[in-house]
């Protein structure tokens, strides 16, 4: 028996550089046996978005061949652009400057009759301070408009619902 090491220096090593044989990320499963077991890859699935609309009626009734049918938000006009729009249309027919005529394609028949009573209530056309806009569901927009009577604020709170290829005012109320 001996004590004296095998080497007589014991090798050192600064750095393993490892280099890739191949650049085939499947070579591991080339063998047909191991085929079965190669994990699949992730199909990625384009999720649409749900149209769970049913459009206000007010009691309404329509034959079903020409009901109003929804929209999809995405088949619409852009949300930002309509809602200024919309909400200085309204506060100028308040104010009496617009004729609500202009709107009326745009509302319910029950929003354009409010339209009509409301005509000229106002003194001064307000100024839009801040636009709020929620969509609780595709096809469904709320908005919050903060509106400047002099030295009042006042809230105009709107909801659109698309319907028919175009959005449809069914709530209009100025608190």
């Amino acid at each position: 028996m001996t004590t004296n090491p095998i080497y007589g220096e014991l090798p050192s090593f600064t750095s393993i550089n490892l280099t890739p044989t191949s650049s085939d990320e499947n070579e591991d499963w080339l063998h047909p046996i191991l085929e079965i077991f190669r994990p699949r890859g992730k199909v990625a699935v384009e999720n649409k978005p749900k149209l769970y609309l049913v459009p206000s009626s007010f009691n309404d009734e329509f034959d079903p061949d020409f009901a109003p049918e929804p929209t999809s938000a995405k088949d619409l006009p852009d949300l930002n652009e309509w809602n200024l729009n919309f909400s200085r249309n309204v506060l100028e027919i308040f104010a009496g400057r617009r004729q609500p005529s202009q709107l009326a394609r745009q509302c319910h028949h029950h929003i354009y009759s409010e339209l009509l009573t409301k005509s000229g209530s106002q003194k001064e056309v307000g100024r839009i301070r801040k636009i709020h806009i929620s969509e609780p569901l595709d096809g469904v927009c709320e908005t919050t408009v903060t509106v400047r009577f002099g030295a009042r604020l006042r809230c105009l709170i709107l909801r659109f619902e698309g319907v028919d290829n175009r959005w449809l005012c069914t709530a209009l109320t100025l608190l």
